[in-house]
């Protein structure tokens, strides 16, 4: 505020024209403050609506404000601060306004949605906040408990839920993910952990998180072992699949300047300070913002792309499309070195191995209810803070998605053998090994063999498949008669224009002898003379032979070759004599001549090539036409001439009208042949798909009748152990029908090339219609996962909000018509408190000297040098012992009564239900571990195990889970029953009989005049506590829940730090007979530590559980103590005298009328809430 205006602000109060910005913490003290100034003034401002509120500098008047996420939670009442931007303020008659929330005359208006409710309610909670800040409320701790609550239903948002998805690599995770985004965005690749999530934004945003520098040098420490061999000598690394070649792969990628004879050579320390480049990257988070997901996947892959999967390419000669792509795709830059798109050579370091997480954000409807999906890494990936993270989110996750390629699914038949027993026994532990947290989802549904699936699953008779193969079989006919109809008309078309390519040369032939003739000049006919007619039968029979003998020796290829190069030229003569009518030169008409003889010839010696005897009639036939054609000569005349050049040319239209005839219907008979085989290809898509989804509808059965008989086996496994007397193995534990696990098979591949997501991924192969490709009904799927959530938490905020309400409306309303003796009576007996002014003292003091907060003895030093405001002390009343008396200490002695019954009862069911199963368990293990040590040995390559050992247990399969195996095992059951009894009933139960008995003290105190309201009073609070105790018992579940997760993943870890002196001595080992002698070094630690470790690990739990124990008793003391106070800010109206102050009663009328107004709005999505449901 400014200070001049702040002198004269003791006569007249101005308008506020700060802008405060919420504290961080709960305190209320700039809200006192605001409440102090707003009672300066003698001259009473015009009333404002306690429903509008003045927007930020640039709303639009008028404008409604949907989403109360517009408005910053710490606004005041008159000012609206909007990031870090503070306008300069408005007058108030000047400021546009609109409400946070929308008001709806009836049940039937409301478009019911989880989210919708929470979205209206929260901009209800800041009408009622504003409404608040307005308000004398009498006491610090009214003030306190208020914002607190308005603080807690603010911050109340849509609940998430938390999908792992789960599968090994290359089953598909990164193109079934895009498909139920609807975009191409997540990378494709399993080496990193990748999170998805919803915003409302049209952008796609990621966040990069790369390793820190200790992960990278732990990580450099072991792939440089793994480089090198007992000798120092580097191992050869060209294989992928070798630890060796994974080592260099990684390690180059990013220091691809340093080779491997280099790297045998130096340390750690000297690779990292290599590039001093890539030490930047660790421990830094880089933001990506983009538009699309085409500038998006430009942006992602300057850190996700593995060059060396560049350098990994085939070589081969190039082609002028490859050359091109080339040359778009990057230029050279003066070294030479190939550069891409985004400027990066071959020679650049490769980020991907330093990548820990991505997290993605972006608009997808199928996340827009709440669900995050997690692409966890496939089984490939031995990085240790990867691996952590996974284990993070494996145990915060609401919901499994168990992917594997559908093939498997199919040859397997089991979905419990798709989960590993050491996931199941951890799953059952969690409580989430059941049909409502696990989803199997069978990916490639496209990948399909039509002949193989009839024979397995013996469709032979399937109605389905009969049709559609009677459909491709007319298809096939049909191709094979309109084949034969083009071979015909081909033929046809190569005959009619030879014999018009003949006549056309013979009547130019007339046409020169005629002309030689009218000038007198000799000619000699060579066509259609008697000597050339015979000389052109024999040359003609003489060519035939040859050709013949030619082609015969010819390959088959070439023959076909040579036959469409000669349909080529006929195609290219046929439109060259459409121009040409009467006149041919000489050279034409011999090439003619020669190009219609290849021509015909061609066909009639294919079919004079299976007989001989056919060249010979051929022959003799020929012969006696010479002979005939010898003995006749004719006498040339003008007029006989002109009469052949006139029949030629008719002739010569008839052939070209047959010739015209012939090739269209040569093209019909193409066009027919290239319709037929779309035709075909769309029937064979067709029989795909049907044969796809009866494989899928077998696969989804085989899949949920697998999982019932796994946990039935689970079921009976744990019945037989709790009871081994009286267990009856044909009685079924519970009902296994109900249990129907989620099965989806689905198509991403198909979805994405129907929907068009990547251009250039050619055409479906097995579906068409996107519904028979799975991932609609997955994207729906994903979406329901959050409902139930969703809906509690909606339910939950609504009937938070509706006694918050009457809380406020009751204080609002105030008691009136009581004797202020009665109310002096109560206050001593209850109050906790002694009573304060401190409004009107600071009231009082800030008018006499307004800048005491400048003196020194105002402010406390903190230890980093900060000042901060002194609280004035709250002096608590205590008896004539001493002791504190009112609501507040007796509702927390009692409270911390019972907490200590439920931290000393939880301790005691942990004792009872776990130590006698733990200890066996650990005997178990022991006896087991040595065993079970060396065929971990035996079981694989040696330089595999040796890099297990250099990972202490960890590498591609874990040695430490193997080991612990036993133990979990045996306590899994008893520990599931443990978690899944509701242990904190009693307490609920408890809770809210302390309340319930104080209350009634306080009713029973209550002079007469006071009872009725002390009776309501007591009953509203009770109210108050039983939804604020739900909410109270879900928390603390919530706490322990996480406890309990955090503590069954306790023992792996910590067996591996117990056998760590045991492989660090075997991995010591090298040189000859190494091998040999690790194995025999770790049988020797197993068997002497194998004891100790086990018991100790089963104490560890044990001591773990007790203090998750006593976590929740911490919580349980918190949350009661805040509930303490709000038991008595709701009785404290019995006791507070009303103030006659005229400057609030009109701020006091006007919050009632919108709490009213509040009150039914929130009945309303109440009724609606249920009406959802029903």
């Amino acid at each position: 505020m400014d200070p001049e205006n702040s002198m004269t602000s003791n006569r007249v109060k101005l308008e506020p024209v700060d802008c405060r910005i919420n504290p961080l913490g709960v305190s209320a003290a700039w809200q006192v403050q605001a409440t102090i100034s707003a009672n300066r003034r003698v001259v009473k401002p015009e009333p404002l609506d306690p429903d509008a509120v003045p927007h930020a500098s640039g709303a639009a008047a008028g404008q409604v404000y949907n989403n109360p996420s517009q408005q910053t939670a710490g606004q005041g009442s008159h000012e609206r601060v909007e990031q870090s931007t503070v306008p300069a303020p408005k007058p108030a008659s000047l400021q546009p306004s609109g409400p946070l929330y929308t008001t709806y005359a009836s049940v039937q208006e409301i478009a019911y949605t989880p989210e919708m409710a929470l979205l209206q309610g929260v901009g209800m909670v800041k009408t009622i906040k504003n409404n608040i800040m307005k308000l004398e409320l009498g006491s610090r701790m009214r003030k306190e408990v208020w914002l607190r609550e308005v603080a807690g239903l603010e911050n109340q948002a849509a609940p998430t839920t938390l999908i792992a998805v789960c599968g090994a690599t290359g089953v598909g995770k990164s193109s079934l993910l895009n498909a139920i985004l609807d975009d191409n965005i997540v990378p494709t690749s399993g080496m990193r952990v990748t999170e998805i999530a919803y915003h409302d934004k049209p952008t796609i945003d990621a966040d990069v998180s790369f390793l820190t520098l200790n992960e990278w040098r732990e990580e450099l420490e072991v792939l440089l072992d793994d480089l090198v061999d007992e000798g120092g000598n580097v191992r050869r690394a060209t294989d992928l699949r070798s630890e060796a070649g994974v080592a260099w792969h990684k390690v180059h990628a990013v220091y691809p300047s340093i080779d491997q004879d280099q790297l045998a050579r130096m340390t750690v320390d000297q690779v990292i300070m290599r590039d001093p480049v890539i030490s930047g990257y660790l421990s830094t988070t880089k933001h990506i913002c983009s538009k699309d997901s085409k500038a998006f996947a430009v942006e992602i892959s300057k850190y996700i792309d593995s060059k060396d999967q560049k350098r990994g390419q085939k070589k081969g000669k190039k082609g002028k499309d490859d050359k091109k792509k080339d040359k778009k795709k990057g230029k050279n830059d003066k070294d030479g070195e190939k550069k891409d798109f985004n400027g990066v050579t071959d020679n650049d370091p490769a980020l991907w191995p330093l990548i820990r997480q991505v997290v993605i954000k972006c608009q997808s409807t199928a996340l827009s209810a709440g669900a995050i999906l997690v692409d966890l890494p496939g089984v490939a990936d031995a990085n240790a803070a990867r691996s952590n993270i996974c284990r993070d989110y494996m145990k915060k996750c609401d919901c499994i998605w168990v992917l594997a390629p559908i093939t498997r699914a199919v040859d397997d038949r089991t979905a419990k053998g798709l989960l590993g027993d050491a996931f199941k026994i951890q799953l059952k532990m969690d409580g989430n090994y059941d049909d409502s947290a696990i989803t199997f989802i069978a990916t490639k549904a496209d990948d399909i063999s039509c002949s193989e699936v009839i024979r397995a699953l013996k469709l032979e008779d399937d109605e389905d498949i009969e049709g559609v193969e009677k459909k491709i079989s007319v298809i096939k006919d049909g191709q094979k008669k309109w084949k034969n109809n083009k071979a015909a008309a081909d033929r046809a078309v190569k005959a009619t224009e030879k014999e018009l390519k003949d006549v056309r040369a013979v009547g130019n032939e007339y046409r020169k002898h005629l002309k030689a003739l009218q000038s007198g000049e000799s000619f000699q006919p060579t066509l259609t003379g008697k000597a050339a007619t015979a000389r052109k039968s024999s040359s003609l029979s003489l060519g035939k032979r040859k050709r013949a003998a030619s082609k015969s020796k010819r390959s088959p290829k070439r023959r076909k070759s040579d036959a469409d190069d000669e349909g080529s030229e006929s195609d290219e003569l046929d439109d060259e004599e459409e121009e040409e009518d009467d006149f041919i030169d000489d050279e034409d008409e011999i090439e003619d001549a020669s190009d219609s003889d290849s021509s015909s010839d061609a066909d009639s010696d294919s079919k004079s090539s299976n007989s001989g005897s056919d060249d010979d009639e051929n022959s003799n036939v020929e012969s006696d036409e010479n002979e005939d054609a010898m003995e006749v000569e004719e006498e040339v005349t003008e007029e006989s001439l002109k009469a052949k050049i006139e029949e030629t040319t008719n002739t010569i239209k008839t052939l070209r009208t047959r010739l015209s005839s012939e090739k269209l219907g040569k093209k019909k008979a193409g066009d027919e042949m290239i319709n037929a085989k779309d035709r075909l290809a769309k029937a064979q898509t067709e029989k795909n798909g049907i044969c796809s989804l009866k494989r899928s509808e077998f696969s989804r059965d085989g899949l949920k009748e697998d999982f019932r008989t796994g946990l039935r086996e689970i079921d009976e496994a744990e019945a037989q152990e709790r009871d081994p007397e009286s267990f009856d193995p044909t009685q079924q534990i519970r009902n296994y029908d109900d249990i129907d696990l989620p099965t989806f098979c689905v198509s991403a591949r198909d979805y994405i090339r129907i929907t068009k997501q990547v251009k250039g991924d050619g055409k479906p192969t097995c579906f068409t219609d996107v519904v028979n490709t799975g991932i609609p009904d997955l994207q729906e799927w994903c979406q329901s996962l959050t409902v139930s959530s969703r809906e509690r938490a909606a339910r939950t905020f609504l009937a938070h909000l509706h006694t918050f309400i009457a809380s406020v409306m009751s204080y609002v309303k105030g008691i009136t018509e009581v004797k202020e003796t009665d109310r002096v009576a109560l206050r001593e007996m209850w109050q906790s408190q002694m009573e304060d002014n401190e409004e009107d003292d600071g009231e009082e003091e800030d008018m006499i000297d307004p800048f005491a907060w400048l003196r020194q003895d105002a402010w406390n030093m903190a230890e980093d040098g900060t000042f901060h405001a002194k609280k004035k002390s709250q002096t608590h009343k205590v008896n004539i012992l001493g002791e504190p008396i009112g609501i507040i200490p007796r509702l927390t002695k009692d409270f911390g009564s019972i907490v200590d019954e439920v931290v000393v009862e939880l301790k005691g069911k942990f004792e009872d239900g776990l130590n006698e199963k733990l200890q066996a368990g650990a005997t178990n293990a022991a006896a087991m571990a040595v065993m079970t040590s060396d065929e971990f040995a035996a079981s694989m390559h040696w330089k595999t195990y040796r890099a297990t050992l250099r990972r202490d247990g960890s590498f591609r399969r874990c040695l430490n889970s193997e080991l612990i195996h036993p133990l979990t095992k045996n306590i899994a059951s008893s520990w599931a029953r443990v978690f899944e009894a509701d242990l904190f009933a009693s307490f609920e139960a408890q809770a809210m009989s302390i309340v319930s008995k104080l209350l009634k003290e306080v009713e029973n105190s209550a002079a007469p005049g006071l009872k009725d309201r002390s009776k309501q009073q007591g009953e509203a609070a009770l109210e108050e506590v039983k939804v604020a105790m739900k909410s109270l018992v879900m928390v603390v579940r919530d706490i322990l829940n996480n406890n309990q997760k955090e503590v069954s993943r306790c023992l792996v870890p910590h067996l591996a730090g117990q056998l760590h002196p045991g492989y660090s001595q075997a991995s010591d080992e090298w040189g000859r007979g190494s091998v040999a002698r690790q194995k025999a070094v770790f049988h020797n630690f197993i068997t002497t530590v194998r004891n100790q470790v086990f018991n100790g690990g089963a104490d560890k739990l044990l001591d773990r559980l007790s203090n998750a124990a006593d976590s929740v008793g911490d919580a349980l003391n918190a949350a009661l103590g805040d509930l303490s106070q709000k038991v008595e800010v709701s009785m404290s109206v019995l006791w507070e005298s009303p103030r006659d102050d005229p400057r609030q009663a009109c701020v006091r009328q006007k919050a009632l009328e919108t709490l009213e107004r509040i009150k039914i709005q929130v009945r309303l999505w109440s009724s609606a809430e249920k009406n959802s449901v029903s």
